[in-house]
């Protein structure tokens, strides 16, 4: 029998939570999110590309190569999450998850285009996945959100979203965007790439406040949920530096291309991982409008 549909949320006295974390996420995005892949001016990009040395290739077109089949799996896995939220008439978070969905689209459209136009790599580049990338983009990333399709509890929610929003973009998506952003900047290069890689972190960046406060609803709630993800994390640290280490085995540690270290990495890869655990633990214990005034407040604070 098919599913039916008792009344609609916004034409009854509930109507739309406009003061709350999602809507105010909801207003962020169609301000800040609304920028076009295709109007990136990639010239001056390729002129830089033509003077790279071999190493200096190698280093950009790995990361992008992580970067875009990581944009492409992020992209693919998310829809259980939007199903699940829908499910539960959360109609305020469904709103923002659509334009979560459609600027991961956008990311993966960015570096498709890079790709294609700076460097011309249409060659098969899955050689550059590395097998704790493949544990985490290809295994724990699809079960973990693949699971939400039969299991719609708490406790798969929190698992599902310590995997997508604190490791995959908490942590190794802005590792990733830090180390690229400091390397163009500091050497004033690929500003196509930069600019993009700039919006592209923008846009993560309400994301991961998002899965923040997600997880802090969904441990509210929960009995045993702080201990369900705080596994989660613990469980998937080591993958997480695993990428980050077997990057570096293609390059001088200690001396990278473009002045960059795997040090310098793994320390902000493992900062990263301690600041989610910080936010999460200062809102632990509090109940849930406590807690959306806390994101509020750091909602209005990133302005």
């Amino acid at each position: 029998m098919s599913a039916t549909r008792s009344g609609y949320a916004t034409t009854s006295e509930r109507g739309l939570r406009w003061d709350s974390v999602p809507m105010r996420l909801w207003q962020k995005a169609k301000r800040l999110g609304v920028w076009d892949p295709a109007a990136i001016d990639l010239a001056v990009d390729r002129e830089h590309w033509a003077g790279f040395a071999t190493a200096e290739r190698e280093y950009i077109l790995r990361t992008i190569a992580l970067f875009q089949a990581g944009e492409e799996a992020v992209t693919i896995d998310l829809l259980p999450l939007m199903e699940a939220v829908a499910a539960e008439g959360r109609i305020e978070e469904e709103m923002y998850l659509t334009s979560f969905l459609w600027e991961e689209a956008k990311h993966v459209e960015f570096f498709r285009r890079w790709l294609d136009e700076v460097p011309a790599a249409r060659q098969d580049l899955s050689g550059y996945v590395t097998p704790s990338y493949q544990v985490l983009f290809a295994e724990e990333l699809p079960r973990s959100m693949g699971a939400l399709r039969t299991d719609r509890s708490p406790e798969a929610q929190i698992r599902a979203s310590t995997t997508y929003n604190m490791i995959i973009e908490g942590v190794l998506a802005e590792t990733g965007y830090h180390g690229f952003r400091e390397s163009l900047v500091e050497n004033r290069l690929l500003p196509g790439l930069l600019e993009g890689i700039t919006l592209v972190a923008r846009d993560e960046s309400r994301h991961i406040r998002y899965g923040v406060y997600l997880l802090n609803r969904l441990i509210a709630a929960t009995p045993g949920g702080w201990d369900v993800m705080n596994q989660r994390m613990n469980e998937l640290l080591g993958p997480a530096m695993g990428v980050v280490a077997e990057f570096w085995e293609h390059f001088d540690p200690d001396a990278g291309p473009f002045g960059q270290t795997m040090p310098k990495f793994l320390d902000f890869a493992s900062s990263l991982f301690d600041k989610r655990m910080r936010v999460l633990e200062r809102d632990r214990g509090k109940g849930l409008r406590d807690i959306e005034l806390a994101t509020l407040a750091d909602i209005a604070e990133e302005g």
